[in-house]
């Protein structure tokens, strides 16, 4: 059996952080409320997530308010981009080390 590949991050192994992260990939902000309707998560468990991607500077937050209504959004970082891109080359190395 080969050697697992060492590009893996630990931070991208729960599919709610997988998931952030492939849907800022592909989108320039997303708000709290886009992010959870589409992961189909509660809030704890998205700000959770979010908190720690943030912790690791893997995405930016915007605090702002629309109609009084306090709204937060989301982008992926150079840093994110970079590890995020990283993992994915690993899992297509595995994947194709398997085949």
């Amino acid at each position: 059996m080969k050697k697992l590949n060492n590009h893996f991050h630990k931070a991208f192994e729960n599919r709610v952080r997988l998931g952030i992260m492939s849907a800022l990939v592909v989108n320039e902000t997303l708000d709290f409320s886009a992010l959870k309707e589409f992961l189909e998560v509660t809030d704890g468990n998205l700000a959770s997530h979010l908190k720690a991607l943030e912790k690791e500077a893997f995405i930016g937050v915007s605090k702002t308010f629309v109609d009084r209504k306090p709204n937060t959004k989301y982008s992926i970082t150079a840093a994110g981009k970079n590890a995020f891109g990283a993992h994915l080359n690993a899992l297509e190395n595995l994947i194709k080390s398997h085949k």
